[in-house]
């Protein structure tokens, strides 16, 4: 086996979110052991709190979160970045998550201070032109801090590349989207009672995806409809058995469906749940070894952990079979808010 990449956006001084982050910090995985090595010098970039690839590969996509929101576009090259033109202005504040469409011509930004979705064209180059649309949401919720407007806090396509689905924390949203010709088609918008709080969603297959929601800690399972964009939601269940405050961050599934994992600021765990169709078991919950766990991802038998306020980045082993977590390892990296790996 050969190593990947794994890069790591990080919380920096000039960003909303704060932090002491310089930037993408690029890291080499070994694939046997999930063991993360340094590959050169961290690319500064003001608040990259998350990215997203191309889907040649050859291009990597970073939000830029501040009040101005902003997206940048970087060329990979062995295990260096380089800038691809100049940054993009989304026309929204503090941009926390973007996806690249499957024909790797648009890439989409969900503005959440703003409440605001924006689309920006690629070029040949992986380059990214001017803004070619911004949907403003509009409504709120009954958690006067969290939901005194809208928030997107999440934009991505379904597992057909057609219909795009943004999860709207302050209004308790999933809004379907068609994209044509870099113009954002609204189809259909499903709610979630109030106080719900979606963040991010995860597919466990075509047709079924798991919601993390930020404000009521739950898990809720839903059943999609490819050919239209339609979602029913079933019944949520608690995303930790912590007793306090607790913060659901990211949901990530495993390739075959069966297992998802859940990342919870406050518990300062990674749960870990049995998948199948609507019936979501919580089967263990394990220490994420470090202080709000922002992000994980899958890479391979691993898993990784980014604990925004403690400095590092913790490694599990996955046992495929049972889904079940052992810790391996950490790594120090600033302010760590988004793990990605190279695609394939």
């Amino acid at each position: 086996m050969t190593d990947r990449l794994i890069i790591i956006g990080c919380y920096t001084p000039d960003s909303s979110g704060g932090g002491h982050g310089t930037g993408i910090a690029v890291y080499r995985q070994d694939p046997a052991t999930g063991a993360l090595a340094a590959a050169g010098e961290p690319v500064a970039t003001p608040g990259p709190s998350f990215l997203a690839w191309h889907p040649t590969g050859r291009y990597l996509y970073a939000v830029v979160e501040r009040t101005d929101g902003a997206v940048r576009g970087y060329a990979v090259d062995g295990a260096g970045l380089a800038p691809l033109g100049a940054e993009q202005p989304t026309g929204g504040s503090d941009p926390c998550h973007l996806s690249v469409d499957p024909t790797g011509r648009f890439l989409v930004t969900a503005n959440y201070t703003s409440g605001s979705v924006s689309v920006h064209p690629i070029g040949p180059d992986g380059s990214l032109g001017d803004r070619t649309d911004l949907v403003r949401h509009a409504g709120s919720g009954p958690n006067t801090d969290r939901q005194e407007g809208p928030h997107a806090h999440q934009a991505r396509f379904d597992p057909a590349g057609r219909y795009l689905l943004v999860n709207d924390l302050g209004t308790d949203t999933v809004t379907t989207y068609l994209l044509r010709d870099g113009r954002l088609v609204q189809q259909r918008a499903a709610q979630l009672p109030p106080g719900t709080g979606p963040r991010h969603l995860a597919f466990g297959g075509d047709d079924r995806l798991y919601l993390a929601a930020e404000l009521d800690s739950t898990v809720t399972p839903a059943t999609y409809q490819p050919q239209t964009g339609a979602l029913s939601f079933g019944s949520p269940v608690p995303a930790s058995g912590h007793d306090g405050v607790n913060y659901p961050s990211e949901i990530a599934t495993s390739p075959d469906g069966r297992f998802g994992y859940v990342a919870n600021r406050g518990a300062n765990t990674v749960a870990v749940f049995g998948l199948a169709g609507e019936a979501v078991q919580l089967l263990a919950e394990v220490p994420a070894d470090g202080d709000w766990p922002r992000h994980l991802v899958l890479s391979g038998d691993h898993l990784y952990v980014a604990n925004q306020k403690s400095d590092t980045v913790t490694i599990f082993s996955r046992d495929t079979d049972t889904g079940a977590l052992r810790q391996t390892g950490s790594v120090p990296v600033p302010s760590p808010a988004c793990v990605l790996p190279t695609l394939g």
